[in-house]
């Protein structure tokens, strides 16, 4: 009688959970083979895919068009990374605070997050156009003179980092905002009694707590930034000269703009393999600098 009570409930369990399942297998599963398969092939979407063997892996170490992308994305990486963990610990900091309005405060840094990449990137081409915008306007104020931007290959890349920074600032704040909360208040009730300052508590206290939050907020930002794509595309579609071509809109501009699929799936796979050898770098470090038994 137990038995088939527990027959009853696995079965029941597995009928609720075939859906689920159904639907990561057509819509994850397959074409996750799918494009793996196709990476060994030449497909143009309307002929029958023609197998080449690694031909496409091969040639991407001489594709000047690749190896520029990925160039640019870790300058992406290198300039987007620091500035939105930087600002968004400093502004979570200024919000952990106790003061009339904060939740107003907290919501206006999160309507970004809550913005589509379309509405955020329109503005942001309106803000940064070099004859009517009006971060021109606020530099000619003070004399001086703004860039091109999207416009001038030099400012390109800074441009799309200074929009993306803004679009994501409220999504890291609120994670590192969870984090300073779940600091236990006693550590710093023990620094206020023993005469310690504020920089004292933020480098023995907050820090070394936080360092769990720190390494998730990492390796999430690390992840979406080698997928940047959306603000690339709408803003400078990889111009000007290429000065903002990314990893992914090259990956997109094989497949649908050249309809070289293979070409693209490689790409696809050669990204994959980047991000997770990082992540897998990543949790073996973790160890020597993130103790949760703090």
């Amino acid at each position: 009688m137990q038995k088939t009570v527990k027959r009853k409930r696995r079965l029941a369990a597995m009928l609720f959970l075939l859906p689920g399942f159904l639907g990561m297998l057509v819509f994850l599963f397959i074409p996750i083979g799918a494009s793996f398969v196709l990476s060994f092939t030449e497909w143009d979407l309307l002929g029958d895919p023609k197998f080449i063997g690694a031909y496409n892996y091969i040639d991407l170490l001489s594709n000047e068009d690749f190896r520029s992308a990925l160039q640019h994305t870790l300058t992406f990486i290198v300039g987007y990374l620091p500035s939105v963990i930087f600002l968004s610990l400093l502004i979570a900091i200024l919000l952990n605070s106790k003061v009339r309005g904060i939740v107003a405060f907290r919501a206006i840094y999160f309507i970004p997050v809550v913005s589509s990449w379309v509405a955020v990137s329109m503005i942001w081409k309106w803000l940064l156009n070099p004859q009517y915008g009006v971060i021109n306007y606020l530099l000619s104020l003070i004399g001086v003179q703004g860039p091109m931007w999207l416009y001038d290959p030099n400012w390109a890349m800074f441009a799309i980092i200074i929009t993306s920074v803004w679009k994501d600032l409220g999504f890291v704040m609120v994670i590192f905002l969870a984090g300073l909360q779940g600091i236990p208040k006693f550590y710093y009730e023990a620094a206020n009694i023993d005469g310690a300052g504020v920089i004292a508590k933020f480098r023995h206290i907050t820090v070394p707590l936080l360092r769990p939050t720190t390494f998730f907020v990492l390796i999430i930002s690390l992840i979406n930034s080698f997928q940047v794509f959306d603000q690339v595309w709408i803003m400078t579609e990889g111009g000007p000269a290429g000065a903002t071509s990314v990893i992914v809109e090259q990956i997109y501009k094989n497949a649908f703009s050249y309809y070289k699929m293979g070409v693209a799936s490689a790409m696809s796979w050669v990204l994959f393999i980047i991000i997770l050898t990082i992540t897998v770098i990543q949790n073996r470090l973790q160890k020597r600098w993130i103790d949760y038994e703090i």
